[in-house]
């Protein structure tokens, strides 16, 4: 079989945040995102790729 075979889509990893995330879950690579624009990093363009993997690893959620 190939790679691409092998890996199916699956649901991110869920963690609950209950006081700091809003209606809308968050992945960790938009946290990422958003904190590094704060701190004065420019995107490049590996950094949408990184951003998705890491949306599809882990989310924060407001409710279960």
């Amino acid at each position: 079989m190939s790679r691409e075979k092998q890996r199916e889509p699956r649901e991110p990893h869920r963690v609950r945040l209950p006081g700091f995330i809003k209606d809308e879950d968050v992945g960790l690579g938009d946290a990422v995102k958003r904190a590094t624009s704060l701190v004065g990093i420019k995107p490049c363009g590996g950094c949408a790729g990184r951003a998705g993997r890491l949306n599809s690893w882990l989310a924060f959620s407001k409710r279960r």
